[in-house]
């Protein structure tokens, strides 16, 4: 390894003798003295440090800068070694004399030494012959990192000792910190805090008492990334970073740290995800109090550049032992419950339960199974009518994904479609969905069958989707259905996320011929003012609402509000989830004019929907025949169109 005279190299020393402490400073710091020892015979040498020797040669050598502290007892040096650890400027190599009385040995302040920094280079000076190096080295492992040295002494001896050993304890730590550093936060990274969680959970389990690790993740990064670029976002992690140090400054003993560099208990495991380990918890509840202080450091404002900015965090938080007995069951588990915040709407924090890992391994299992469902054929559409409130006449159906897995049984929409989004399968499965939905409409049309449209839902993520519009279109030439009988049901959500390139997709749709209606509307909120600018023909009041028309006052004037609203802008209006008589009646007296729910009929597998398909005229003649009661209304709703 090389080293410059740039390079400082931290040396301790330690030696009872003031004679000896004296001659490493001659030999270490006073480089006129080591030049005269180059001239100088070996002979001369030994008499002027010890006395007596014979005369030898010596040879010239460079003269690095060393920063040296000298200590007369092990137990000064440990402190020595604590203080500089602390401060963040650890030594590269200690000298110690092997016996300093009355007090401890060498040996003893090396094994004190090593429990701090397992890399320092150790040397043994001694002018004893009955000590057993191998023995001595089994004692304070590693091997390779203790080193031997017979008093009398020569100072190239003590220099080239201390140049080799320094400057190759500066170039490992150059490695070290490539290594195990993230380069861009300063702080230790997930190799790193893993190698100090192993240690931590051992001296907790042999002391056995409680340790806790923390996950924390920024909510909505990657928005800021995407807003305000990756340079701004970088800075943003810079912050971050420092306010966390920051925090686990504070005084309390869960969380101190020292204040050199090396916060082994802090860590950016990558991204927007840092790692804390707290190593002092005495109960379950003290790793809430680190939560919430570090919640609070780190909403406060973040000026970035002309911007200013409030960062929101979710955290999770597993405990040893009850939380897992080794590093990787708790970083998972931490991890687990730290998604768990960040599903119930982030800023928050959570603590892993063991229903998490019962729910983590269904997500999994269900994952898996979702990416072979479609190759195997395990996907089905049902379809649920959707008929004119007061006539009764079938106005279209609805079509509706089912899952029938041979490993899980029949699983619910709800469950699997977020699942379907989130490892990127929604589209080709909302592709099928289309492809099948249009293909059975057509075949219904063909035999004559009274189906005015077909319905089917669109995700987020199919909508986004590069070149959706032409997609449509193909499916419906392959299909052969006309364009008028197909209707897409995009969410409000989905919509006002980005309501200018909704509006050019939407256009682009509409100018193909299909009918499109916003669902689940009245959960999105919308602005009206963008609302009217969307080419849409319905509006499909969200099923809560209606539920609510039996029980509740507010419920009802929502959804005479939304029918009123739907009707003015020249809109279709269907109400979802309708399940009881009270609540037909209720939206017929608003004039909703179109219905859909359970009192009409469940999703139905293809072959119940033919047979509902052909019985309409029984359908209409039975429960729809009675229009006394609502003659006026339907005389209503006629007058005002």
């Amino acid at each position: 390894m090389s080293c410059t005279k740039e390079t400082a190299i931290r040396v301790l020393v330690a030696d009872d003798e003031a004679e000896v402490l004296d001659a490493y400073k001659r030999i270490l710091e006073k480089p006129s003295f080591f030049r005269e020892a180059g001239r100088h015979s070996l002979g001369d040498l030994r008499a002027k440090i010890f006395g007596g020797g014979k005369r030898e040669s010596g040879a010239p050598c460079s003269t690095p800068r060393f920063q040296v502290e000298y200590t007369r007892s092990s137990r000064e040096a440990l402190q020595a070694m604590k203080e500089a650890w602390e401060r963040g400027v650890p030594f590269h190599v200690a000298f110690l004399d092997m016996r300093m009385p009355p007090g401890p040995d060498g040996a003893w302040v090396a094994r004190q030494m090593r429990a701090i920094d397992s890399t320092l280079d150790i040397v043994f000076v001694t002018a004893y012959s009955d000590m057993d190096p191998q023995e001595i080295s089994g004692q304070i492992p590693p091997a390779d990192k203790i080193f031997y040295l017979q008093k009398p002494f020569h100072p190239h001896e003590i220099r080239q000792l201390a140049l080799a050993l320094g400057c190759e304890s500066s170039e490992e730590a150059k490695i070290r910190e490539l290594a195990y550093y993230d380069r861009l936060t300063g702080l230790p990274n997930r190799d790193h805090f893993t190698s100090r969680l192993l240690q931590a959970i051992e001296l907790a389990r042999r002391q056995k008492r409680r340790l806790a690790v923390l996950m924390l993740d920024l909510d909505n990064f990657k928005r800021i990334n995407d807003t305000l670029g990756h340079n701004a976002g970088d800075r943003l992690l810079r912050i971050i970073a420092r306010r966390l140090t920051a925090s686990m400054r504070c005084s309390d003993t869960i969380t101190r740290l020292p204040l050199g560099k090396d916060h082994k208990d802090l860590a950016r495991l990558g991204g927007d995800e840092f790692m804390i380990l707290l190593s002092e918890v005495v109960k379950n509840e003290d790793a809430a109090v680190v939560a919430n202080r570090i919640g609070k450091v780190l909403c406060e404002p973040v000026p970035l550049g002309e911007d200013e900015i409030i960062v929101n965090t979710s955290m999770g938080i597993a405990v040893f032992p009850e939380d897992g007995e080794d590093a990787e069951t708790l970083v998972k588990n931490a991890d687990m419950a730290m998604h768990l915040a960040k599903k119930e709407g982030g800023n928050s924090f959570r603590y892993f339960s063991p229903s998490l890992n019962v729910a983590a391994g269904r997500r999994l299992k269900l994952e898996n199974e979702l990416r072979r469902a479609l190759h195997r054929g395990e996907f089905s559409l049902w379809y649920q009518p959707q008929i004119h409130s007061f006539t009764g006449e079938l106005l279209g159906m609805e079509a509706l994904i089912r899952w029938q897995s041979p490993a899980l049984g029949m699983v619910s929409p709800m469950e699997f479609i977020p699942v379907a989004e989130e490892c990127g399968l929604i589209t080709s499965i909302g592709q099928w969905v289309l492809t099948t939905a249009c293909a059975q409409a057509r075949t219904w049309r063909r035999k004559e069958h009274p189906l005015k449209r077909m319905a089917v839902n669109i995700s987020v993520l199919q909508f986004l989707q590069q070149g959706f519009p032409q997609l449509v279109e193909k499916i419906l030439a392959q299909s052969g259905l006309e364009a008028e009988a197909l209707e897409l049901e995009i969410t409000e959500t989905m919509l006002m996320k980005d309501a200018d390139n909704s509006i050019q997709k939407l256009e682009a749709l509409k100018s193909l011929g299909v009918s499109l209606a916003i669902d689940d509307f009245g959960t999105g909120y919308s602005s009206l003012s963008r609302l009217k600018d969307f080419p849409i023909d319905r509006i499909k009041i969200d099923k809560s609402f209606v539920h609510g028309i039996s029980s509740a006052q507010n419920e009802k004037a929502i959804a005479a509000a939304i029918i009123a609203m739907g009707h003015s802008m020249g809109l279709h209006v269907t109400a979802e989830g309708v399940e009881t008589q009270d609540q037909l009646d209720y939206l017929r007296d608003n004039h909703c004019e179109e219905i859909q729910g359970y009192l009409i009929s469940r999703p139905l597998p293809p072959c119940e929907a033919v047979t509902f398909l052909k019985n309409r005229n029984t359908l209409q003649a039975g429960r729809f025949r009675r229009i006394s009661r609502d003659s006026q209304c339907l005389k209503g709703s006629l007058h005002r169109k």
